[in-house]
């Protein structure tokens, strides 16, 4: 696993399956503190099990701000999410004390992708896909550790694809 060395701490705002404790536990081996907060923009990605964010008025994403991500940590995020986002610097409005905050948010790369539709539904999520994700995400943690590891795109297509069928059930 190569990264640059550092002891610093760091907020990152999460949404979508990085709210659900058992991924972030599979992707961290912790479950950060965390506080209840919104953003600006979600959507749903054609033929995806996880959402998108880009900057869009008018529209609010509920997500966590996790507290007190490492470096080694925030390398791991970084991994995990992948070419498809960019990590970008944002303010939130913290919900349990109306506070704004700056944290990292992973919001999509392609800002004209096609396959962004409508609202991602995280109760859906859970109960059709949160299971199947956990395991993707371990499986990419353990993954990450080896040498030539495997990107989470490319673990999340061969993981989705074992099972007979050439993608997950659309969100």
């Amino acid at each position: 696993m190569a990264m640059a060395g550092g002891n610093q701490v760091h907020n990152v705002f999460v949404y979508g399956s990085l709210l659900a404790d058992d991924v972030v536990r599979a992707l961290l081996s912790r479950i950060p503190q965390s506080s209840p907060a919104i953003l600006n923009g979600q959507f749903s990605i054609k033929g995806r099990v996880y959402p998108a964010i880009l900057p869009v008025e008018n529209k609010k994403v509920t997500g966590k701000v996790l507290q007190g991500i490492t470096d080694l940590e925030l390398y791991i995020l970084d991994e995990f999410e992948d070419v498809e986002y960019e990590r970008v610097t944002v303010d939130v409005s913290l919900m349990d004390s109306s506070n704004k905050s700056q944290a990292f948010a992973y919001v999509w790369s392609d800002k004209n992708d096609p396959n962004l539709y409508g609202e991602w539904d995280f109760e859906e999520w859970k109960r059709t896909q949160m299971s199947d994700f956990a395991k993707m995400s371990a499986e990419f943690r353990k993954d990450l550790e080896l040498p030539e590891s495997k990107t989470r795109i490319a673990t999340y297509e061969s993981y989705y694809q074992q099972d007979g069928s050439d993608s997950p059930p659309a969100p």
